[in-house]
């Protein structure tokens, strides 16, 4: 039988046993509603209050700042709508390398709503310019949303969230970050970072898919991006689905407790996948640096001497040989269209060879690598 090697880390994680384990005790035991009167409903928003608790404990705010939602996707367009519906925004700076659950709201709504956009510079590797931030946000007075994402999915590159924070308060900007790479693997205060809106996804970081939730600082007054009970403070209608909440609580407790540990393991075997690639394809190329330790830890994004052309069964035989990665986001992977952010940043030359994005996690191994390294040896040198 052949291995299963899974390498799309960025697009989703292999929930942690404990995590599986936790939420199907949970469905057992918590499958009473939370806005219920009785004693199992009364534990069931007991259960959901802690897992509020202490996720606001992990990130410096208070529990009353955060709301479930479905995942990063929702959490976005929510605070996008109702920054320009409710806050009255009209203007919002971003880059055009933030994932498409930002990208494509914000275009969206501008062809909706009276919001301009301005989109910030970037140098020659995908970094976002502070000074192109800074200077956007004195050319002009209206209310502003700065919207940019803290760790790129797809090149790995990581903004300085303290340098926009202290920007945005300089100017009386808002600052929503896209926080879905980050949380469960970095410690984050978002209170010191003078941040006003973040969003998570619980599936990123072992957790289970369908849950996540928004951050949105105290004091800002939003609106519901949708209708029904009084769930969440009558911000998110719907019954909570206290199982995956649970089961978001011991992911994020089992990744933070093993922050430290698990960063040096995962960099450790990026670092080894870089020099075996380096060894056995001399002509790879490492797009945007992510081969750097400025990049983010556990991310490779690789071009190789193959034509664009051959990208897609490029992609088709590492699956047959049982490997799982991707050319970009996973939302767009099923496409076959480049990578928006690599077409951003990329010259036309570049982008006339094949690109893959691996992302690793605690569950891989040396010898995946190897196993990996091998198979797109064959790849590049027997491409036909």
């Amino acid at each position: 039988m052949k291995p299963i090697v899974y390498l799309d880390n960025a697009a989703t994680t292999q929930p942690f046993p404990e995590v599986i384990k936790i939420i199907t005790e949970e469905m057992k035991c918590s499958y009473a509603n939370a806005s219920s009167t009785y004693n199992i409903g009364r534990n069931a928003k007991s259960k959901m209050e802690l897992t509020r608790k202490y996720i606001a404990s992990q990130l410096g705010v208070s529990s009353a700042e955060i709301t479930f939602t479905s995942g990063g996707t929702e959490a976005n367009n929510w605070i996008l709508l109702t920054a320009i519906k409710n806050l009255g925004i009209r203007r919002i700076i971003t880059s055009k390398i933030e994932h498409h659950a930002v990208l494509k709201t914000i275009e969206k709504l501008a062809e909706i709503y009276p919001v301009e956009i301005d989109y910030v510079t970037f140098t020659e590797c995908g970094d976002i310019s502070i000074e192109s931030i800074d200077y956007l946000l004195s050319k002009n007075k209206e209310k502003t949303l700065v919207s940019l994402m803290h760790i790129n999915n797809e090149i790995g590159t990581i903004l300085n969230l303290n340098a926009v924070g202290k920007l945005c308060e300089n100017y009386n900007a808002l600052f929503h970050t896209d926080t879905v790479q980050s949380i469960g693997h970095f410690q984050l205060n978002l209170t010191n970072n003078k941040i006003h809106f973040a969003t998570a996804s619980a599936h990123k970081f072992h957790g289970p898919k369908g849950i996540g939730f928004a951050f949105i600082k105290k004091g800002l007054k939003v609106k519901p991006l949708h209708y029904g009970g009084e769930q969440e403070r009558s911000l998110r209608a719907g019954t909570e689905p206290i199982p995956l909440l649970i089961g978001m609580k011991k992911a994020l407790e089992l990744s933070n407790n093993n922050l430290e540990k698990n960063f040096e393991y995962i960099s450790k075997l990026k670092e080894y996948a870089v020099t075996q690639l380096l060894k056995f394809i001399p002509t790879i190329v490492f797009n945007a640096n992510s081969d750097k330790k400025n990049r983010n830890y556990n991310l490779l994004n690789i071009r190789l001497p193959i034509s664009n052309e051959k990208a897609a069964t490029t992609l088709f035989k590492l699956d047959l040989a049982g490997i799982c990665c991707s050319r970009g986001s996973a939302c767009q992977s099923g496409s076959n269209k480049p990578s928006h952010v690599l077409d951003i940043i990329s010259s036309k030359q570049d982008l006339n060879f094949t690109s893959l994005r691996f992302s690793f996690s605690i569950f891989n191994t040396r010898k995946e690598i190897d196993y990996l390294v091998t198979q797109l040896v064959k790849l590049t040198y027997k491409a036909d």
